[in-house]
């Protein structure tokens, strides 16, 4: 198969949306595992077990954040490599940050597993919950590195612009969990085990279905190296780590979220756990944005098109505030039906439905992040991105948070997370739009931009 740089033709808009469309399906059925596992075990009326999976689903998240992470290292690289016309390079860096995933994801899974009844009980897990949610994530854990490989394979694919395959991994995932969970929970009687382990086997497909898009269709890696490895690991790293890092802000801001309403009782937490699950497959084409984006900058960029750079984030903020709108719409149509699907008590039905009707518009300003993310991630930049959401994640979150919550009580911590997003994602986009603008006026003035040399190496 011919590997032309496809981003770089053609409308902007229609390949943010369709970038974006595939990677919020793929997002959504990774993410949808958890909610599938939450609702077959809201059928149980254990309120325990609910809690549990929020619990431990806020470590997974924290996993899943790692492999987006080294896919996005595996986007910026492929990408731009693309961009100039050098497949080989593409191929070589390809592999390398699977090799690169792998090691790494081994090492998570090892330092983590023994740790993770410590980790519960500091963010708030307490007795049957606690017991539950070691359960689930001993379980769980032991697949994070076939999501790993199943990310960088879908970012290898983006890289590509062969968006549809890209989604295949995760869909398949989502697809094989939604059939297998009943069986494991209902069927053999497992519960919380029978949906971990359901999971685990979905996340095992991810492997199969993504190997096959970029080495058999594709035909994007290359022979494994230890010497090309070892040159190129700084290169991946240098993209991966602030990444990751960046990422990381995401699931530190959930853990002090929850470890906050963990103050206001089990219905709180319930509730929270709910809307957990729900954001990333209601918000999924949002959450997508970063992914989307970035693979049609680098390309771009690797083809010194700031015109449609420019284009790009245009096109990404018009497609955000479409979909914000009418995603909120949506789910302030259905917060009723959410409170009966997860047979919300009556103190957690109010707290899903303050978060449908108030604070689910805030996610237009975090995309905005999101957009700022992209341009600094695949720009040479990433610090900039774990600046921002660390700042967002701690600044924006845990004093509004404390504020709000003092008069709204479990209200009030929904309510300070949203303000925190409305003010860095304004933030992260002002900072974006300066960025892109300096890179033109250099390159226009053929000055070389001020990235460090690692970077440009890599490049």
């Amino acid at each position: 198969m011919p590997h032309s740089a496809k981003l770089t033709q053609g409308s902007t808009f229609k390949h943010v949306v369709s970038m974006s469309a595939t990677g919020a399906l793929g997002l959504m059925c990774l993410f949808l595992v958890d909610l599938v596992d939450m609702l077959f075990l809201s059928i149980l009326g254990e309120k325990e077990a609910v809690a549990a999976v929020g619990f431990a689903s806020s470590i997974m998240f924290f996993t899943v954040s790692l492999s987006i992470a080294v896919s996005i290292s595996a986007t910026a690289l492929v990408s731009k490599a693309i961009g100039q016309g050098n497949i080989e390079l593409a191929k070589r860096r390809a592999v390398n940050v699977l090799a690169f995933g792998v090691f790494f994801s081994t090492a998570v899974v090892w330092f983590l597993w023994p740790n993770i009844p410590h980790i519960l009980l500091y963010i708030g897990a307490t007795g049957r919950t606690l017991d539950l949610a070691t359960e689930y994530l001993q379980i769980l854990i032991m697949g994070m590195p076939a999501v790993m490989i199943g990310m960088i394979g879908s970012g290898i694919m983006r890289a590509l612009g062969d968006a549809r395959r890209a989604m295949y991994a995760t869909l398949i995932g989502g697809l094989v969990n939604a059939v297998l969970d009943p069986i494991f929970i209902f069927a053999f009687g497992l519960g919380v085990q029978g949906a971990a382990i359901a999971s685990l086997i979905a996340r095992f497909s991810m492997v199969a279905v993504s190997y096959y898009g970029v080495v058999h269709i594709h035909k994007m890696l290359g022979e494994f190296d230890l010497m090309d490895f070892f040159k190129d690991a700084k290169s991946i790293a240098w993209i991966a780590v602030p990444a990751m890092l960046t990422n990381l802000s995401s699931p530190l801001a959930n853990a002090i979220v929850m470890e906050h309403t963990a103050t206001f009782g089990d219905d709180a937490v319930a509730a929270v756990s709910v809307i957990g699950r729900v954001i990333p497959v209601v918000f999924g084409g949002l959450f997508a944005l970063s992914g989307a984006v970035g693979p049609i900058l680098g390309q771009n960029y690797g083809a010194g098109r700031f015109d449609r750079m420019h284009s790009t984030i245009s096109s990404a903020v018009v497609y955000a505030f479409a979909y914000c709108v009418a995603l909120c719409v949506v789910l302030y149509q259905a917060q009723d039906w959410l409170v009966s699907v997860f047979n919300a008590t009556e103190g957690s039905a109010e707290l899903i439905r303050f978060f449908a009707t108030f604070v689910s518009f805030s996610f237009f300003f975090q995309s905005l992040l999101f957009i700022a993310i992209a341009v600094f991630n695949n720009l040479g930049k990433p610090l900039n991105s774990t600046l921002l959401n660390f700042a967002r994640a701690t600044l924006g979150t845990w004093p509004l948070i404390i504020v709000f919550s003092f008069f709204m009580g479990a209200e009030g911590v929904l309510l300070g997370q949203a303000i925190g997003s409305v003010i860095f994602g304004c933030l992260g986009f002002y900072m974006a739009k300066n960025y892109l603008a300096e890179l033109e006026q250099k390159a226009a003035g053929e000055i070389v931009p001020p990235h460090p040399r690692a970077f440009e190496d890599m490049l």
